[in-house]
């Protein structure tokens, strides 16, 4: 038996039920090559990352009820009355400036609306809407929309209503299941009652029950597949099988039929079973080969691109049509900062190296000085949050202090000529400087700071983050 004949065969017997729905056999149209498959696997790969992991998190979220992470049901929503803390482990570089309130949307049956209140002027706020390829397709809030109260209604690819009474807008989702983060400004600790109470006011129903009438039938139930871990995404075959299972809900977008089409070679596409165990050993290698190429290109990209400041967070988040088919982009955006806000939302200037081109380290020292009138341009607020490696999550410190933001600045100390210096280091600065510091660990950390709503200034790069400066 040829190649050919043995992956027909292989496909001929993966037949299986998965979600419902029944995986069709893997068939490869051609001979392909190990080359061809190495090279389609990185495609592959760099393309399905952002939709593995977020799956990954969102399985912890919605579905596995045992995980320490689990929120709630699909289309409910969920407040989290406070910020994050180390022990937040389901998301890489967490914001912990805004506590968080969550719903998993599952868009099959009937749409939901969103509903807000109307929220005092000067407290920012935000829902954004993330659909499965991490898209940010959609806003509410302070900059979006306003602090005015208003219902919203999203939508799933299949709707064809039209706007009911009571709308203010429909969103659209192009994937049938959606994640919807919502932000609410804490101004410190004193102020959780507040934000408890901005909390107290969102709320999420299904149209029917806005509407009044009785619900269609329910969609039927998925039998979500568990996820790999965060590290098994790294190097499993099973990747792709996990990858072809959540691409059943997301519609093929016409920018991407030849792009599916590629893919299909190697039996990945939504309704396929992506069968490892059967496929020739040269062409197994080829995809494992294909998978460390990813990881390769996505180190390059980062070294070369953002490491140097040449592109930037902004360049990793937004709606399809933002992204335009750069998918490096897009992966780049899930390893080191998934759910990050589109740039008109927020940017997130990072900290990877200092000012002589090194990783930063807890074994130093280091200082970040905004010159007078130099804080960072924004309509809301800004921050700046520590992350130690390789977790890329916050640090655990004895002072419980992860970030410095702007609403601390009556507290910090400011500089002779009405500057601010910060000091991150794993040692306290001593007592008089103690104000501006944020602990980092004994080893290698980096930092994002946060512009929430930032001013054009920081979007057209006329204002410039000052260096990290290793203190000697």
């Amino acid at each position: 038996m040829n190649r050919r004949d043995t992956l027909l065969a292989s496909g001929a017997v993966a037949a299986a039920l998965l979600g419902g729905a029944l995986l069709a056999p893997v068939v490869y149209s051609q001979e392909i090559s190990a080359k061809d498959a190495r090279a389609i696997a990185k495609e592959a790969y760099i393309y399905g990352f952002p939709l593995v992991d977020s799956y990954r998190i969102q399985y912890s979220y919605f579905v596995d009820r045992n995980d320490a992470e689990y929120k709630a049901p699909w289309n409910a929503l969920v407040n989290n009355a406070r910020v994050y803390t180390p022990d937040d482990k389901a998301i890489q570089t967490p914001n912990s400036d805004t506590p968080y309130s969550y719903v998993g949307a599952d868009l099959r049956a009937e749409p939901l609306v969103f509903t807000v209140p109307e929220i005092e002027q000067g407290r920012y706020y935000s829902l954004q809407f993330i659909d499965m390829y991490t898209f940010n397709f959609a806003y509410v809030g302070s900059r979006a929309t306003g602090n005015g109260a208003g219902s919203y209604l999203l939508a799933g690819p299949g709707w064809q209503g039209e706007k009911p009474e009571g709308i203010k807008d429909v969103i659209r989702s192009e994937t049938e299941f959606a994640f919807i983060l919502y932000r609410t400004q804490l101004f410190g600790p004193d102020d959780i009652d507040n934000v408890k109470k901005v909390q107290a006011g969102y709320k999420v129903q299904p149209l029917s029950s806005f509407l009044g009438q009785p619900a269609p039938a329910p969609a039927p139930t998925a039998d979500f597949v568990k996820p790999l871990s965060a590290e098994d995404e790294k190097t499993s075959l099973e990747f792709f099988n996990e990858l072809n299972f959540i691409l059943q809900f997301c519609p093929v977008h016409p920018s991407e039929t030849e792009t599916m089409a590629r893919f299909a070679k190697l039996g990945i596409g939504a309704g396929k079973k992506f069968d490892a165990a059967n496929l020739p050993a040269d062409i197994r290698e080829a995809i494992t080969a294909g998978m460390v190429d990813a990881w390769a290109a996505f180190k390059e990209y980062k070294e070369t691109q953002l490491d140097t400041g040449k592109r930037t967070s902004a360049d990793s988040f937004g709606t399809r049509e933002y992204l335009n088919g750069s998918y490096i982009d897009r992966m780049s955006g899930a390893v080191l900062g998934i759910y990050g806000n589109s740039k008109d939302e927020a940017i997130y200037p990072v900290y990877f190296i200092d000012n002589d081109k090194n990783p930063p380290n807890g074994a130093n020292r280091y200082r970040i000085n905004f010159k007078p009138g130099q804080l960072p341009p924004v309509h809301a607020f800004w921050s700046l949050t520590l992350y130690e490696l390789p977790s890329s999550l916050l640090s655990a410190n004895p002072i419980n202090r992860y970030l410095i933001n702007s609403p601390m600045l009556p507290d910090l100390r400011k500089d002779s000529d009405g500057g601010l210096t910060l000091h991150v280091q794993h040692e306290s600065p001593g007592a008089d400087e103690e104000a501006n510091w944020l602990p980092a660990p004994a080893g290698p950390f980096f930092m994002a700071m946060r512009l929430y709503w930032p001013k054009q200034d920081a979007l057209d790069g006329k204002w410039k983050a000052p260096p990290l400066e290793r203190v000697n």
